[in-house]
């Protein structure tokens, strides 16, 4: 079964960017490896507003790339071109669809306007958040209201240098009561 995971990084604040969207306090230290989450994942989601953020910071676009990659998008008309796949559905109908076909677990990368979709949606498996030492004031929320309360149990917490923190928690779901 393919999870959905929330994985980003974040100020104490809990900020996911500066009002700007820029994410230049964002850092990771030498002992800190992604190396094991993309291991875990082969698609990547992210709103429209992350995807213009990314192509800033990467330039090239996502042409070529061995992860598939998603954007959430009302502007845009559905549909692939440079690298990724524009699409305009709600969160749940997506992933039942992208969960009848196998492969690795899903990222879901940003922004919080996406991640509060998904919440309502409740198809958040898992939350994989690195905390940087860093108060910045303002910015955009990881966890913008609007969507109901959901529970999490914590599945790791390592600390690494720098301060950085990372958390790892999982959905906590009841089960249906049987008859």
């Amino acid at each position: 079964m393919r999870k959905v995971v929330l994985g980003l990084g974040i100020s104490l604040d809990c900020y996911i960017a500066r009002p700007d969207g820029a994410v230049d306090f964002l850092f990771m230290p030498k002992d800190y490896s992604m190396g094991p989450f993309f291991a875990t994942i082969d698609t990547a989601i992210m709103g429209r507003k992350t995807y213009d953020v990314a192509l800033k910071m990467g330039g090239g676009g996502f042409s070529g790339s061995k992860m598939k990659n998603y954007v959430f998008s009302h502007s845009q008309p559905p549909g692939e071109r440079g690298g990724v796949t524009f699409v305009n559905e709600s969160p749940k109908t997506f992933v039942e669809n992208l969960g009848k076909h196998p492969g690795k677990n899903i990222w879901l990368m940003g922004g919080g306007e996406l991640a509060r979709d998904f919440l309502k949606d409740d198809v958040v498996d898992e939350l994989y958040i690195g905390i940087v030492p860093i108060l910045i004031g303002e910015g955009l929320p990881l966890f913008p209201s609007g969507f109901p309360q959901r529970e999490f149990t914590l599945l790791e917490n390592k600390t690494f240098s720098k301060g950085l923190i990372a958390l790892k928690y999982a959905r906590t779901r009841k089960k249906p009561k049987r008859k």
